[in-house]
């Protein structure tokens, strides 16, 4: 069925990936540092968003909801609500039979 793939997925500790954003922080390109440390160009960008971003979650504002979210929000809900309505009439029913 489905073919086992031969591939080893390599894992890198919170320093090594420190030390390799790092490196594009003192001014290499990131081209060049992926190259020299044998890692993936986009892996070397993903990390350094990562640290960049975690760094900002700190300190920034949360966004600002727009109409779409609030419309998918009360949706959801209405959802949820007509669920638990459906379930109350079922169990009314049931409870109404059970007294004949």
């Amino acid at each position: 069925m489905g073919r086992k793939s031969s591939r080893i997925r390599r894992t890198f500790t919170p320093g090594f990936k420190r030390d390799a954003v790092r490196l594009v922080d003192e001014g290499k390109s990131v081209t060049e540092v992926a190259r020299d440390l044998g890692i993936a160009r986009s892996l070397l960008q993903r990390w350094k968003d990562q640290l960049s971003g975690a760094a900002m979650d700190a300190t920034t504002v949360p966004r600002r909801r727009g109409p779409s979210d609030r419309v998918r929000e009360l949706e959801k809900r209405l959802r949820d609500v007509i669920e638990e309505r459906d379930i109350l009439k079922k169990a009314l029913a049931y409870f109404a039979d059970d007294q004949k």
